[in-house]
């Protein structure tokens, strides 16, 4: 019986070299990376991974991926932070990206510092998933400017006027007045919780 290609494996090699290098080596590498002998098995792979939508080619005949390249299973099921369920199959895969970014070209990543957001879950090291030019409305978290510097607070309306409410008692609610500039408004955030190494 004839052997089955193991493409999600293969995928998932590629996925490592290019979280790595940020791109994909030419045929000679890709035979090391993917463990096979000649470059005609290596091409048979890059051609399913193409037909199933994680590869492409660019108009000079380089392998590059796709948006679908960059999915990650997403289970169907969450997980509660309370009492352990049943363990359930993954769902359908879902771009980290695609489900943050609704407009790449607002979209900014903006380290955090400090402790004001400590009790809204933000933490000094995260990164904030910003998106510039949005309307921000009261409960928004938002990336602010005054007088020249960022601060990230939660946008409120106190006596009619535009405040920033920090999310720690240490911190004033900054009434900035006329001087309030709203850089972006805070869509997502991102935490490693492992040091890399």
């Amino acid at each position: 019986m004839p052997k089955i290609p193991d493409d999600r494996a293969y995928l998932a090699r590629l996925q490592d070299y290019y979280a790595r290098w940020r791109s994909l080596p030419a045929y000679g590498p890709l035979q090391a990376v993917l463990g096979m002998a000649s470059r005609s098995a290596v091409a048979k792979v890059l051609h399913r991974l193409q037909a199933a939508g994680f590869l492409e080619r660019t108009p000079d005949g380089r392998w590059t991926p796709t948006g679908r390249f960059f999915e990650r299973p997403h289970a169907e099921v969450p997980v509660p932070a309370g009492l352990p369920l049943a363990t359930a199959d993954s769902g359908d895969a879902r771009s980290i990206d695609a489900w943050l970014v609704r407009h790449p070209s607002r979209t900014v990543l903006i380290p955090i510092t400090g402790d004001s957001m400590i009790e809204d879950g933000i933490h000094s090291g995260d990164v904030a998933v910003v998106e510039r030019d949005t309307p921000a409305w009261p409960g928004d978290r938002v990336i602010a400017v005054i007088d020249n510097e960022f601060t990230l607070k939660t946008l409120a309306v106190d006596d009619g006027e535009a405040v920033l409410k920090p999310a720690n008692p240490a911190y004033p609610v900054l009434r900035p007045g006329d001087r309030l500039q709203i850089f972006g408004v805070v869509v997502g955030l991102i935490r490693h919780y492992r040091r890399l190494p």
